[in-house]
């Protein structure tokens, strides 16, 4: 990040609910550091949130921008876990691994560590998540605080770091995986021949290159 979208991305409330159009804070505060975005468009912020932005950039206030949201109470998920199949999507959708559940089994949200982000209510294909008020009349910052934002923050990194560490395994799994039929192709093509044989091996050297590929992506 450069100077002055890390002061911006300081500014914001690191909810991570991609409501200002971006897949996260710090892409909305590159955004907007390189005059790409406008700094009304984060709704968890509100009107306070808006101010903060506009001060760094030495700009005008606006309005919140009412096509990213409205200014709210912060809200907290909950799971009727009567109904919960155990599905795991929320899990993944969750940006502060706030949800805890195994596949198959009962999910349930970790309180303090809920943003309120909503991300995890489209994806549930049963409709058993919830969201509550969880701070009365205080909306924006008045029912946030820096302490929170910085939790928020510090769970979504550790969570990309695991997320990321997770899709290497799995990547490195199938190069493996791919090797080995490669080593031994007609063993694991059933004694194929001719084109057939030609075909399998392209298919599995195929799976070889995006495996490595994935590995190799930057993040």
């Amino acid at each position: 990040m450069s100077p002055l979208a890390a002061r911006l991305h300081a500014a914001l409330p690191q909810t991570q609910c991609t409501r200002c159009g971006y897949p996260d804070c710090e892409a909305y505060a590159t955004a907007m550091a390189a005059g790409e975005a406008a700094h009304n468009q984060c709704p968890p912020g509100g009107a306070e949130g808006v101010r903060r932005l506009a001060s760094v950039l030495g700009v005008p206030e606006l309005p919140l921008n009412s096509a990213n949201g409205t200014e709210g109470p912060r809200t907290l998920a909950v799971i009727d876990e009567d109904w919960c199949i155990g599905c795991t999507l929320c899990v993944k959708a969750c940006p502060t691994d706030a949800i805890l559940g195994l596949n198959k089994h009962m999910h349930t949200v970790i309180e303090p560590y809920c943003t309120g982000c909503e991300l995890c209510v489209p994806v549930c294909p049963v409709d058993c998540i919830a969201l509550v008020d969880a701070s009365g009349e205080r909306t924006g910052w008045d029912a946030w605080s820096e302490a929170d934002a910085q939790q928020a923050l510090a769970r979504y990194e550790r969570r990309k770091v695991r997320v990321r560490r997770e899709e290497d395994e799995h990547a490195q799994r199938l190069e493996r995986k791919a090797e080995e039929k490669l080593a031994d192709l007609p063993a694991h093509t059933h004694g194929a021949e001719g084109a057939e044989a030609d075909r399998k091996r392209a298919i599995i050297e195929a799976a070889l290159a995006r495996a490595r590929a994935q590995r190799q992506q930057p993040r």
